[in-house]
C-alpha cells in the first residue's frame, strides 16, 4: 500500500523520482524510490520520514491503509494540457479528500448522502435540455429562480465535496466521484486557487453539469452542453426575462455590471445566456463580444473589471476545529489536516480577527 501513497503524494507535488530523490539529498536513490512505489522494497523508518517531510505528508499518510480512486473525471480544460499535470491536479485531489473523509469518519458522520434527483443524470441529446436538467435541479433543491448567493456552500449543503487545489491556468476545475475501498462514492468538485469570483462559479456550475447529466456526444458537444447548463443554473430564464426583458437590441454597461453582482456571473457569460434565450440578437451579442476582445476582457491575467471575491469552501476546516474542541484529535493532527502549523492554529484559536480575514 505505501507505494501507492508515495506514488501519489509525488505526483501531487509535481515531483519526478530524480526530484524526490534530491528533495531528500540523495538519501536513496531514484531508482530505490522507484522500488518502493512498485512495492518492490521497503524504506526504512528513517527514509520514510526523510520522503513524508520532502512531500508534505505524515508518515501516518503514507502507511495508511485506505484506497481511493478517481472515476468518471470531467475537466473544465481551457486548451491542451498535458497527461503530467492532468495527473497533479488528480493526485491533488485525492490527497485532499482523503484528509477530509479522514475528518468526517473521526466525527462519525456521513459522507456519501449527497441530494440528487431521482432521475439524474438527466439524458441531454438536444443542448437545450441541458436548460431542463438545470430547471430540475433548481427546483429538486428548492432554490427557485432567486441568485445563488453562494455557491460553494450550497454545493458542500447537498454533499458534494469542494476541493481548491494549486493547478496550471489551462484548468480551471473538474468533476468526479471517488470510490474507495471503506464507504460509498463521494462525489467531489475540484477548482483552481485564486480566480476571480466569476469565473470561479461559472466553473463550479459547469462542473456541476458534467454530474447530474448523460450527455450523448463528442467531448466538444459535452463541454457545450456543461456551459449550457452553468449559465441556466446561475441564471435562470424567467429571472432574467423579468430582470432584462425578453427582447433587446441594446444594454449599457452599467446594466450588464449590475446584472454581474446580481448573479455573480461574468458580463459575458450573461452575454451569452441572453444570446441563447433570444433576449439578445446576433448582431448584439456579436458587438457586445468585439468590445469584450478590445477592452482585454477575454485575456488574462485580469479579464473583465469589478471581479468579485472568490468562494472559499469552510465546512472542512470547520469540521477540523470541531473534532479538535471535542478533543477527537490533536493539535498536531489538527495542524496538519489544516496543513498549517501548531503555531498558526494556536493563533487561529486565540485571534478571531485572524481567524475572519483568512
Amino acid at each position: 500500500m505505501i507505494g501507492k501513497r508515495l506514488k501519489l503524494a509525488r505526483a501531487a507535488a509535481g515531483l519526478s523520482l530524480r526530484d524526490l530523490a534530491a528533495k531528500i539529498a540523495n538519501r536513496v536513490s531514484a531508482q530505490q524510490i522507484g522500488k518502493y512505489e512498485r512495492n518492490e522494497d521497503v524504506p526504512s523508518s528513517g527514509v520514510l520520514i526523510a520522503l513524508g517531510h520532502a512531500l508534505g505528508v505524515s508518515v501516518d499518510y503514507l502507511v495508511g491503509d485506505q484506497e481511493m480512486v478517481l472515476e468518471g473525471v470531467e475537466f473544465r480544460k481551457m486548451q491542451i494540457t498535458s497527461k503530467k499535470e492532468q495527473s497533479q491536479i488528480q493526485a491533488q485531489a485525492l490527497h485532499l479528500i482523503e484528509r477530509y473523509l479522514m475528518v468526517e469518519e473521526i466525527l462519525r458522520l456521513p459522507s456519501a448522502q449527497c441530494d440528487w434527483p431521482r432521475e439524474a443524470p438527466f439524458p441531454v441529446r438536444e443542448i437545450g435540455e441541458a436548460d431542463s436538467a438545470a430547471q430540475y435541479l433548481r427546483e429538486h433543491w428548492n432554490l427557485g429562480i432567486d441568485p445563488i448567493p453562494n455557491l460553494v456552500e450550497l454545493l458542500e449543503e447537498r454533499g458534494i465535496k469542494v476541493l481548491v487545489v494549486e493547478s496550471p491556468e489551462n484548468i480551471d476545475g473538474l468533476a468526479a466521484q471517488v470510490r474507495r475501498s471503506r464507504g460509498g462514492p463521494v462525489p467531489i468538485i475540484v477548482i483552481r486557487r485564486y480566480v476571480h469570483g466569476e469565473r470561479q462559479r461559472f466553473s463550479l456550475a459547469h462542473e456541476l453539469g458534467h454530474m447530474v447529466m448523460d450527455v450523448r456526444g463528442d467531448d466538444k458537444y459535452r463541454e457545450k452542453a456543461a456551459h449550457r447548463f452553468a449559465g441556466a443554473f446561475l441564471m435562470p430564464a424567467e429571472a432574467l426575462w423579468a430582470n432584462v426583458g425578453r427582447n433587446r437590441s441594446s444594454i449599457s454597461w452599467g446594466e450588464l455590471f449590475a446584472l454581474k453582482r446580481l448573479y455573480g456571473a461574468s458580463v459575458q457569460a450573461i452575454t451569452y445566456r441572453c444570446s441563447d434565450l433570444s433576449i439578445f440578437p446576433a448582431s448584439l451579442s456579436l458587438r457586445l463580444f468585439r468590445e469584450f476582445s478590445r477592452l482585454g476582457f477575454r485575456s488574462a491575467p485580469n479579464y473583465e473589471p469589478e471581479h468579485l471575491d472568490e468562494e472559499k469552501p469552510e465546512r472542512f476546516d470547520r469540521l477540523c476545529y470541531r473534532a479538535l474542541a471535542e478533543g477527537a484529535i490533536s493539535e498536531s493532527k489538527t495542524a496538519e489536516l489544516l496543513n498549517i502549523t501548531v503555531h498558526e492554529l494556536n493563533r487561529r484559536m486565540e485571534d478571531p480577527a485572524g481567524v475572519a480575514h483568512q
